[in-house]
């Protein structure tokens, strides 16, 4: 649970059945998803890989594009996602979907894959949509490691960010804090699933045997890495040139970045998040004044329910989405 005494919880009406933080998180995410047509666009990138784009468009020519960074093992399918792209459609607004390398359905060609506090991939696809699209006004919503790296982008890059404006939504941005947070209690469930998920791309690219020797674990070790410090430390870290789990959580970790962000940008958090401690909360003068922080007292992790039945819930964050992006 999440303290703070420098930002005032808002207050989000939620129904009494969603007051859990494990039911506004689980729910969220097995619920069946809007069906919203795709278009795949491949993006090949200068080291080999690609990245996989899927576009929901409303016109050949946008003038507006609201550009999505998912989280940890997230994608274009994802229920949050659906949600979102469906509710842009609903304004007239084209949505695409950077999915993170190996995130797309398709293992990535390389074998480094993506991290937390990956940039590089995040401007090569604003660069491609720049090129594609140089009139058009481009937002960008980061949701968890998404929203992570997407406050890291827009804090490196300052007056040279390619996102007219921003928002952040249940970020890590304090990623040792929330890594060990996710070794207690019911929190654990989360880092089962989401470890089970990264040890299977991994074995996958232990069985390619052009990948094998540039691997930094053998397979025997794969499955005893069961937290995402042990992953991260034995995988993460080396794969993309971090001494170790300490070095990539120092370098990685959105928090320090907040201060230096040109763009204007709203960050979202929940106060029972049950991936975050109050390690990821800003003070004040970490905060540019061009960021805008907002604390809700119930949300869980990228759930937000406001109202409705557990089985036709209705959503705070697409209007607050629409609301900020002034849609």
């Amino acid at each position: 649970m999440i303290e703070d005494s420098e930002h005032e919880q808002r207050y989000l009406p939620t129904p009494w059945w969603a007051k859990n933080p494990h039911v506004q998180t689980i729910l969220t995410s097995v619920l069946p998803a809007p069906n919203v047509a795709l278009r795949r666009e491949r993006l090949e990138l200068s080291d080999g890989d690609f990245i996989d784009l899927d576009w929901a468009d409303t016109s050949e020519r946008p003038k507006r594009i609201v550009l999505v960074f998912h989280g940890l093992e997230g994608s274009s399918g994802s229920p949050y996602v659906r949600r979102l792209m469906k509710s842009c459609g609903e304004h007239g607004v084209s949505v695409v979907v950077h999915h993170h390398r190996s995130c797309s359905g398709e293992n990535n060609r390389l074998a480094r894959s993506y991290h937390s506090g990956e940039t590089g991939d995040m401007q090569s696809t604003l660069l491609h949509l720049k090129a594609l699209h140089p009139d058009a006004h481009i937002d960008a919503v980061g949701y968890s490691l998404g929203g992570n790296a997407l406050a890291k982008y827009l804090g490196e890059h300052k007056e040279a960010s390619l996102v007219d404006r921003a928002m952040i939504i249940s970020a890590p941005l304090q990623l040792s804090a929330c890594a060990k947070r996710l070794e207690g209690g019911f929190s654990r469930i989360y880092q089962r699933h989401l470890i089970k998920q990264l040890q299977r791309k991994t074995t996958d690219k232990l069985a390619n045997p052009k990948l094998k020797e540039m691997m930094p674990v053998e397979l025997d070790e794969v499955m005893e890495l069961e937290t995402f410090y042990d992953f991260d430390d034995q995988v993460t870290a080396p794969l993309h040139g971090f001494s170790d789990v300490h070095d990539y959580y120092a370098q990685c970790s959105g928090i320090q970045f907040l201060s230096s962000i040109t763009t204007p940008t709203l960050i979202i958090h929940a106060a029972d998040d049950p991936f975050m401690t109050d390690a990821v909360i800003p003070k004040p003068d970490q905060l540019s004044d061009q960021v805008s922080y907002e604390l809700y007292s119930h949300g869980g992790h990228v759930g937000f329910i406001s109202g409705g039945t557990p089985l036709r819930p209705q959503y705070f964050l697409e209007d607050r989405i629409a609301g900020y992006l002034e849609f």
